[in-house]
């Protein structure tokens, strides 16, 4: 995923750094291609603004259940 999508997608520099849990300058300096890892902290605030509570409640329990 590119840098520039992924701040799209979360609203700008600003919200993405928040709603990852980063700084605003840790967010400057990601790479233009995202690594895996960054890339799936994405994908999991997206989830997170996303997918219905009921859902993300039973995805996360039947995930720590196969744990």
């Amino acid at each position: 995923m590119k840098k520039q999508k992924a701040i799209e997608l979360l609203g700008g520099v600003h919200a993405t750094a928040k709603a990852v849990g980063v700084t605003y300058q840790a967010v400057k300096k990601w790479p233009e291609e995202l690594t895996d890892r960054i890339e799936d902290r994405i994908w999991a605030v997206m989830a997170r603004k996303h997918l219905p509570r009921k859902l993300r409640l039973e995805l996360t329990a039947d995930a720590r259940q196969e744990a």
